[in-house]
C-alpha cells in the first residue's frame, strides 16, 4: 500500500521555507555572522552582478543599516531590493578597507557606486639615463625605464608642447638608441637647432650632460636660475664677439620664456599641487582637474563621473579622489572646491600609498582660492557644454533611428572603413559613436593578415575585418562576458563604407557568425564623391538618399569621415614604419655597431647592396662569413 501524500498546504509551506533569502531579509541574516571589525562588503544581484561595493569601520554596524528599511533615497531601497547575496573581506584598519574599496570599485564597476570613467593614464616626460647621451621622450604608464620622470601632464598636447620647448632650449636628443648608434651625420633635428647631435660627436658627452642637467633644473622649477645662467653666457659670448653662439643662446632663452607667456595661470606661491573642482546639476557632474608642477600649470582635464541625482557633492568628491589616485602619483597638496567625505581618512590612505604626508585642503582666500574658483568655473562651463551636446546628440540618434527604421535609438554605432595603396600596408579601421559622441577608447585597427586576398580586394578586406570583430563578440557572449567587461560590446547599428557590394560582404559574414540580427547599412559616396549626395543601402530596401542639409545626413557624414580619417591615419603610420626599416636590420649578425660601420663605409643600404664580398670584408668588424651572408641577402 503506497504512502499517503502530504496535503497541498504542507507542500507550499515547505517550498516557502526552502526559498532563498533576498533583499533586507538576506542582509539581516548575514549580519548575524559579521564581526565588529573594519572591512569591505559587496552586494550582489542576479547572476552574481556586483551592485555596490562599500567599506566600513565596523562591518556589523554598517551592514545592519541596510536591513532596517529606513533609506534616505529610493535608489538605496532599489539596490537593497535587488540584493541576492553578499561577500565580505575584513581588513586590519579602516584605511586598508578604503584602499581595497577603491580598487574593487575600479575593477568591478558596480552599478550603484559613483564611478570615475575615462580613467586613462597621464603622459609624462622622462629623461632616460640608461645611455651616456640621455634621451628626452614622452612616457605613459609604469615607471619601468631608468631615469627622471616629470608630470603628470593633462594631455598629449600639453606634454608635446613642453617637449618642443625643451628641444629648442636644451637641444636634447629624442631618437631611439638604435637610430642614435646608426647615425653617420647629424639628422634634421640638428639642422633646425633642436638637437646638439651627440651621435656624431658635434658635442662632447660631458657638455651634453650639462645640457641634460639644465633641462632637469628647469623641469624641477628652477627655471629662473637656468635662464639667468643662459643670459650671462649670452652676454659673455657677445662681449667676446662670438655672435653665432650668442644668437643660439638668445633663441634658447626665448623658448623658455614662451612657457611663461603661453600658460594662462602660473601661481607664484604654489610649487606642486593638484586642483579639483566639482559642479553637479540635473543628476550629472563634472570634475575639473588642474595640475601644477614646478610652479607651472601643466594642463587640465574634465571628467564626468557616473553619479545619481541623490548623491551628495561631498560623497562624489570623496569617491572621485579615491579612484583617481588609485594608480597615479599623489602630490603633497590637493586643493578642492568641496571638502570630500571622510577627508582625514583619505589623507591617511594617500599618505600610506605615497610614503609622505598628503594634505587635502579647501582654501578660503588668496591665490589658492583663486585657482580653485578658476577650476570651478571651468567645471560649470564644461558640464553645460556636455548637457547641451547630449541633448543635441540624442535628437540626432533619434533621427538615425527614424531614417533607418530601427526599433530603438542606437546607443553604440560602429563604422568600418579600409585603407591601402594597391593592396600594400592594408588596414581596416573601426570607430565607435553613441550618446556621448565619439568613443575613441573603443576605436580598433585591424591589420589585414590574409595572404589569399588579391591586392586591393576591398570586399575581401571588409570580410576579414568583420569576421575577426564579430567572431570575438560571439566568443565573449558564449563565455558570458558582456557590457563594460567586454573588449567589443554588441553594437546597435553597423555602418560600412561602400554600396551594395560592401553591404553584401558584411551581411554574408554576419550571417555565418549568427549575428545577423544587428542592423547593417552601407554608405556609398555620391557621384564624383560629392558630399551630400550619399546613398544608403539597407537589406530589403531600394537605395535611398536623405534630405540635403539634413542634420542627420551631416551626422552620418561625420561618422563616415571619422572612420575614413582613422583608417587612413592607421595606414600611414604602418607605411611610415615600413619606410623607416633598414634592410640591414634583417640580417643575422648585423647589430648596431656593424650596421653603423657598413653605413659609414658605403653611405647607405643601397651602397652596401652593391658592394662585393671582398669590399664588405674590409669593413671593421665584418668577417668573411658575415660579408658573404650580407652579399647573399641582397641577391636572394
Amino acid at each position: 500500500m503506497s504512502e499517503a501524500s502530504p496535503p497541498p498546504s504542507l507542500i507550499d509551506a515547505e517550498r516557502l521555507d526552502a526559498a532563498p533569502l533576498k533583499g533586507a531579509a538576506l542582509i539581516k541574516d548575514e549580519v548575524t555572522r559579521l564581526p565588529d571589525r573594519p572591512g569591505v562588503y559587496r552586494m550582489m544581484g542576479e547572476d552574481g552582478e556586483v551592485l555596490y561595493v562599500g567599506k566600513a569601520r565596523s562591518l556589523k554596524k554598517r551592514v545592519i543599516q541596510y536591513a532596517q528599511g529606513r533609506f534616505h533615497t529610493q535608489r538605496i531601497a532599489h539596490m537593497v531590493d535587488q540584493t541576492r547575496s553578499m561577500e565580505f573581506v575584513t581588513t586590519r584598519t579602516e584605511t586598508d578597507a578604503l584602499l581595497l574599496e577603491i580598487n574593487l570599485i575600479k575593477q568591478l564597476k558596480p552599478r550603484f557606486n559613483v564611478l570615475l570613467r575615462d580613467d586613462k593614464s597621464f603622459p609624462e616626460i622622462v629623461i632616460r639615463r640608461e645611455h651616456p647621451a640621455a634621451q628626452l621622450r614622452k612616457h605613459r604608464g609604469a615607471h619601468t625605464i631608468k631615469g627622471d620622470y616629470f608630470g603628470p601632464f593633462a594631455s598629449a598636447y600639453s606634454v608635446n608642447k613642453t617637449l618642443n620647448t625643451l628641444q629648442k632650449a636644451f637641444l636634447l636628443r629624442s631618437c631611439s638608441d638604435s637610430v642614435y648608434e646608426s647615425r653617420t651625420r647629424p639628422c634634421m633635428l640638428h639642422q633646425i637647432k633642436r638637437c646638439a647631435a651627440p651621435c656624431t660627436g658635434l658635442i662632447s658627452i660631458e657638455d651634453y650632460s650639462g645640457l641634460v642637467d639644465q633641462a632637469e633644473d628647469f623641469l624641477r622649477g628652477r627655471s629662473r636660475a637656468v635662464m639667468q645662467r643662459m643670459s650671462e653666457a649670452m652676454q659673455k659670448a657677445s662681449d667676446d664677439m662670438e655672435f653665432e653662439v650668442a644668437a643660439r643662446l638668445r633663441d634658447r632663452i626665448r623658448a623658455l620664456a614662451s612657457v611663461a607667456q603661453e600658460t594662462q595661470i602660473n601661481p607664484e606661491t604654489l610649487e606642486e599641487a593638484d586642483v579639483f573642482a566639482l559642479h553637479s546639476e540635473g543628476g550629472q557632474a563634472c570634475v575639473q582637474v588642474f595640475f601644477f608642477r614646478a610652479g607651472q600649470n601643466w594642463g587640465n582635464r574634465a571628467y564626468f563621473p557616473r553619479v545619481d541625482k541623490s548623491d551628495e557633492d561631498a560623497d562624489i568628491m570623496g569617491a572621485f579622489l579615491g579612484q583617481f589616485y588609485d594608480d597615479k602619483p599623489i602630490p603633497r597638496l590637493i586643493l578642492v572646491s568641496i571638502e570630500p567625505a571622510e577627508r582625514e581618512l583619505l589623507q591617511e590612505a594617500f599618505a600610506q600609498k605615497s610614503g609622505r604626508k598628503v594634505e587635502i585642503g579647501r582654501p578660503q582666500r588668496g591665490e589658492k582660492r583663486q585657482l580653485v574658483d578658476h577650476a570651478h568655473t571651468n567645471a560649470r562651463e564644461a558640464l553645460g557644454r556636455k548637457m547641451s551636446e547630449s541633448s543635441a546628440q540624442s535628437k540626432l540618434l533619434a533621427g538615425v533611428c527614424e531614417a533607418f527604421g530601427l526599433e530603438t535609438q542606437p546607443e553604440r554605432i560602429e563604422v568600418y572603413d579600409n585603407s591601402h595603396i594597391m593592396g600594400t600596408n592594408a588596414v581596416g579601421g573601426m570607430i565607435v559613436a553613441g550618446p556621448d559622441g565619439f568613443q575613441k577608447s573603443q576605436y580598433r585597427k585591424f591589420n589585414i593578415k590574409s595572404t589569399e586576398l588579391t591586392p586591393g580586394d576591398d570586399f575581401g578586406m571588409m570580410k576579414e575585418v568583420l569576421r575577426r570583430r564579430f567572431a570575438r563578440l560571439v566568443k565573449e557572449e558564449e563565455e558570458g562576458i558582456t557590457g563594460e567587461d567586454s573588449g567589443f560590446a554588441r553594437p546597435d547599428l553597423v555602418l560600412v563604407d561602400g554600396g551594395a557590394g560592401q553591404l553584401s560582404a558584411a551581411l554574408e559574414i554576419m550571417a555565418d557568425l549568427g549575428v545577423d540580427d544587428i542592423p547593417v547599412v552601407g554608405v556609398a559616396k555620391g557621384p564624383d564623391r560629392d558630399a551630400g549626395l550619399e546613398r544608403f543601402f539597407i537589406p530589403g530596401k531600394e537605395p535611398f538618399m536623405l534630405e540635403p542639409k539634413s542634420p542627420v545626413l551631416y551626422y552620418l557624414q561625420r561618422l563616415r569621415d571619422e572612420a575614413h580619417r582613422f583608417a587612413i591615419g592607421t595606414h600611414r603610420a604602418k607605411r611610415a614604419i615600413d619606410m623607416k626599416k633598414n634592410p640591414l636590420d634583417e640580417i643575422e649578425g648585423v647589430g648596431p655597431g656593424r650596421k653603423r660601420a657598413l653605413l659609414h663605409a658605403f653611405g647607405s643600404a643601397r651602397g652596401v647592396s652593391r658592394a662585393s664580398v671582398e669590399d664588405l670584408a674590409k669593413v671593421d668588424g665584418v668577417s668573411e662569413a658575415l660579408a658573404k651572408r650580407v652579399w647573399d641577402y641582397f641577391r636572394k
